[in-house]
């Protein structure tokens, strides 16, 4: 994992906001997402970042949208800098390096909004993230996914033409209030909503229909799956479900 001398300054973000800085891989404009076939919207951020907050609200908005699955990662290269994130793991700080990798960007920084893991952003503009999702916009392509209390299945399609990665995500979606106490964010209560608690890499999938078996989690969080493409490449498919309590 690659964590020091990343460019993590609040500098950073603004200059790729003003700028509007955005790198697309795969993007395919077809049929808005639903329900059934939510848009992605990663969000990588962290407690001391001063420059987060506002893209934290925007994301947590749209954390409240069926057609969205919106997914906090806390990241860990802010806590050398007097406050030390309370949900961040190194997993979610190499997640970020690998869209970095893929995407072909020499660094990382906060906040940065990933869409279907195809265009990135830096999303403190509700604007921005909308046109990041008309520009990653995957619809209803890609294979079916279907979340039951045991399992996972994800139906036949045509093949990907690189390898794709099935992936289990735990997240918390209640809004979770933060008081930062050090840091740049010292004195503030930062509400955090969808911060993802588990990221388990179930198998393949190459086409053919897949059953995955799910242990049972009575923790409260929500479960979501992604089929992505291996490399932290585009987002093929996902499907949210949440916990019991929170079902209507």
């Amino acid at each position: 994992m690659r964590s020091l001398g990343v460019s993590i300054w609040p500098s950073r973000s603004l200059a790729a906001w003003l700028i509007g800085s955005s790198v697309a891989i795969g993007a395919a404009n077809v049929r808005a997402a639903d329900a059934n076939h939510p848009a992605v919207v990663e969000l990588f951020q962290s407690q001391g970042c001063s420059s987060c907050p506002p893209a934290n609200a925007n994301v947590n908005t749209l954390s409240q949208r069926p057609d969205v699955l919106a997914l906090s990662f806390a990241v860990t290269y802010w806590d050398r800098l007097g406050w030390k994130d309370t949900f961040d793991k190194p997993q979610f700080t190499e997640r970020q390096w690998q869209y970095a990798r893929a995407m072909r960007q020499q660094d990382v920084y906060t906040p940065q909004v990933v869409v279907n893991g195809r265009v990135e952003g830096v999303g403190a503009d509700p604007g921005e993230i909308e046109g990041l999702m008309s520009r990653a916009d995957r619809g209803a392509s890609g294979p079916a996914v279907t979340l039951s209390d045991g399992s996972a299945e994800i139906g036949a399609a045509p093949a990907p033409a690189h390898a794709a990665e099935v992936w289990l995500v735990r997240y918390d979606p209640r809004t979770l209030e933060v008081q930062v106490r050090r840091g740049e964010n010292a004195g503030k209560t930062l509400p955090h909503k969808n911060i993802v608690r588990e990221l388990v890499r179930l198998g393949d999938w190459s086409g053919q229909a897949e059953r995955f078996s799910l242990t049972t989690d009575d923790s409260g969080l929500a479960t979501a799956i992604l089929v992505q493409t291996s490399g932290a490449g585009p987002i093929l498919a996902a499907a949210k479900r949440k916990p019991p309590t929170l079902s209507p």
